[in-house]
């Protein structure tokens, strides 16, 4: 830039002040000069040491090798380079001049922008000033504001300690008036929960205990807790004592008056320990003498309904026949009395859970009577309801779960004094396994409702049941085993009484042993199969004809298969057990049966039936031996199958069982004369019978007549 200007400077001195004149007519080659390089080759001072090695450098040159390659000389080329040089730096200052109007414009507008640079610079340094000042200023505000923001915050919480101090230990003379002349109600509640957390605060903080305040204030909240507790252990009381009263609905007044003032129960435990064990005790004592009243009085109702089902002598194994003597009070026989042993309608008790308890004047107003287990069933059911009751009321008002088993320990002592004088005289086996179902399910609804109250008190009566059960169970096994044959022979091929007796008595067992599969009941029903099975032999035993022994057995087996059928669909291994039974007695019969009309045949069929007719022994069958036979048979064989069917229908009480047996013993008979038939067509000259024989299809047809009766 310096060069420029000293141009345009020395242009308009030569030019006398006009640039623009004189720059068309200058001649910059006269201006400057003849350029040249001084020629000096006698110098001595020149050496061509290096020189050789420089033109290795240059060797691979383009432009050095071009020169040398034409042959140029180096001094005539330096020239030309000269001059192009010159010509280069003419042209240079020529746009130099050219420009030159632009460039002393751009000066001046630097000129003008170093000014107006300068002077915002100067204002930029006052503000800069004024600013730090500012700083200092909002530096030393915000440590004030800190300062009055932590005493503000200091000053806030003493106030909101001092205020609730002041709150917690003030005596209102609002909460003075209401403690010792209002009414307890509502108000009152709340109240007192005041008064309890003043006397909380001023037992328990440490600071109150160093407080001039507390000497003047503590006098008077002692006084008001006295007044407190005297006037709500007054008033409890009174409620206690509402409790008493006859024909008074405890839950209800449980229920709607105490539990709305069950705080009073939490005032006394935290602020006067020996009134609440006073109250504690008046509502145990209260509550166990009205609850021992009530069941005493409902159970004495309920025995009024009983019905008595059986006694010590009503056992499987006894004798149905009732004595004749003076003394001896007439009874209905025992072999009609079959609901001592038949489960029938008393099973519905264990689908009648979940209903009320039996209301006895209504029960007795109808002249209704139940078993045991009815009655069983209502107590309990009384007894859970009333003991859930009393077991969340005693949780909820008093917080205590043991204060339960302090106010039952009189109505289980009235309870359990009943049950044991009922299952002393319990010989009811049927009504005791009953209520072992009925103890189970009672524990299920407990569990359900999660209340443990009546845990132990189930489980002694589960315990106390089984053994008498097993007691009662060993007295008809022992009646079986003991059974006197003589007495209990009757000349009469029909089901037994006894055997039906045992029938229903195990299959009202099994049905009440179906969804609990208890292996020691299956165990002892095992037992009393043996046993019966035992007797049941003994009695066939005393018709002299095999085949009524037969139909004696048979009519028993079916009985009690019928029985245990309707316990349920599947019998068991008891069930398996008569249905074997049953079979082979079935096949005894049927032999003896066809014996007795065709005995000869059947002689004949399974002593030589089996023999080669056309053998040339002595012992060969001849026509003479199978023509009686024959000619016998074609004779009277309708006549003889018409009075099996009559022998048949006589015999056997169950006809679907008597019309199978008669059908089987047809089929056999059919089978043996099958056999016959074959026999006489392979003896020699038997074909002269061949007039004689019956068709197997007649018989067959025959057959078919008494099959379609059923």
């Amino acid at each position: 830039m310096a060069d420029t200007t000293a141009t345009i400077q020395m242009m308009e001195v030569l030019n006398g002040g006009n640039v623009e004149s004189s720059m068309d007519v200058i001649d910059l080659g006269a201006f400057i000069g003849d350029l040249s390089i001084e020629e000096d080759f006698g110098s001595d001072e020149v050496s061509l040491e290096g020189l050789q090695h420089e033109l290795e450098e240059c060797k691979d040159d383009d432009v050095v090798a071009n020169i040398l390659s034409k042959g140029i000389k180096l001094r005539d080329y330096t020239k030309t380079v000269e001059k192009n040089l010159r010509e280069v730096e003419l042209d240079s200052i020529q746009d130099y001049i050219t420009e030159s109007d632009n460039l002393v414009s751009l000066h001046d507008q630097i000129r003008d922008c170093d000014v107006i640079l300068s002077q915002m610079e100067t204002l930029l340094s006052g503000f800069q000033a004024e600013i730090g000042s500012i700083s200092s200023d909002i530096k030393v505000l915000q440590e004030k504001s800190m300062d009055m923001g932590l005493k503000l915050k200091n000053r806030k919480v003493a106030e909101s300690k001092l205020a609730k101090f002041v709150e917690d230990i003030i005596v209102p003379p609002r909460m003075v008036d209401v403690i010792v002349d209002g009414e307890i109600n509502d108000e009152y509640m709340r109240t007192l929960e005041i008064l309890s957390k003043k006397l909380k605060f001023v037992a328990t903080d440490a600071v109150v205990n160093t407080s001039m305040a507390l000497k003047d204030v503590q006098p008077e909240l002692e006084r008001l807790r006295q007044k407190a507790v005297s006037k709500v252990f007054e008033f409890i009381v009174q409620k206690l004592y509402a409790l008493r009263k006859p024909k008074t609905n405890i839950q209800i007044l449980q229920q709607s008056v105490l539990l709305k003032y069950k705080y009073v129960i939490t005032f006394l435990k935290e602020h006067s320990k020996e009134v609440y064990g006073e109250v504690r005790a008046a509502y145990m004592d209260t509550m166990n003498k009205v609850l021992s009243a009530h069941f005493r009085a409902y159970i004495q109702s309920l025995e009024k309904l009983q019905l008595d089902i059986a006694t010590s002598s009503d056992l499987i194994g006894i004798e149905a026949r009732g004595g004749a003597g003076i003394f001896s009070t007439r009874r209905e026989p025992l072999k009609n009395r079959s609901s001592v042993f038949a489960l029938g309608d008393r099973i519905n008790i264990l689908k009648e859970i979940d209903e009320p308890a039996l209301i006895p004047h209504i029960a007795e107003a109808s002249s209704q009577k139940y078993p045991y287990e009815v009655l069983f069933r209502s107590l309990h059911k009384l007894l859970m309801d009333t003991a859930s009751s009393e077991y969340l009321f005693c949780d909820d008002f008093f917080g205590e779960e043991s204060l339960f088993n302090e106010i039952f320990a009189g109505p289980f002592g009235v309870i359990d004094e009943h049950f044991n004088a009922i299952l002393s005289n319990s010989f009811d086996a049927i009504g005791l396994m009953l209520m072992i179902r009925l103890t189970h399910q009672h524990q299920l609804i407990m569990s359900r409702r999660r209340i443990p109250c009546l845990d132990s008190y189930l489980d002694k009566v589960n315990i106390s049941l089984w053994p008498r059960f097993k007691m009662v169970f060993d007295l008809h096994l022992s009646s079986l085993r003991s059974a006197n044959v003589k007495t209990l022979w009757e000349d009469d091929v029909h089901p037994h009484y006894v055997m039906r007796r045992y029938a229903e008595f195990t299959a009202s067992l099994i049905h009440l042993n179906v969804e609990y599969g208890d292996g020691q009941l299956e165990i002892n029903l095992e037992r009393l199969r043996m046993a019966v099975d035992d007797l049941i032999m003994k009695l066939s035993t005393q018709f002299h004809k095999s085949k009524l022994q037969s139909v004696f057995l048979i009519n028993n087996y079916d009985m009690t298969i019928s029985v245990l059928k309707e316990a349920g669909p599947e019998g068991g291994k008891i069930q398996i057990h008569f249905e074997d039974v049953l079979k082979s007695q079935t096949t005894v019969f049927v032999e003896e049966l066809l014996l007795e009309h065709f005995s000869d045949l059947i002689k004949f069929v399974k002593t030589k039936a089996s023999e080669d007719p056309s053998s040339s022994s002595e012992k060969a069958i001849t026509v003479s031996d199978v023509e009686p036979l024959v000619k016998d048979f074609a004779s009277r064989w309708k006549d003889a199958i018409e009075l099996m069917h009559k022998d048949v229908i006589t015999s056997f009480s169950n006809f679907l069982c008597g019309m199978e047996i008669l059908r089987t013993s047809l089929t056999q008979l059919l089978l043996y004369y099958t056999r016959l038939s074959e026999c006489v067509k392979k003896v020699q000259g038997g074909s002269a019978l061949n007039k004689d024989l019956v068709s197997i299809q007649l018989i067959i047809h025959e057959i078919r007549k008494f099959s379609r009766t059923f």
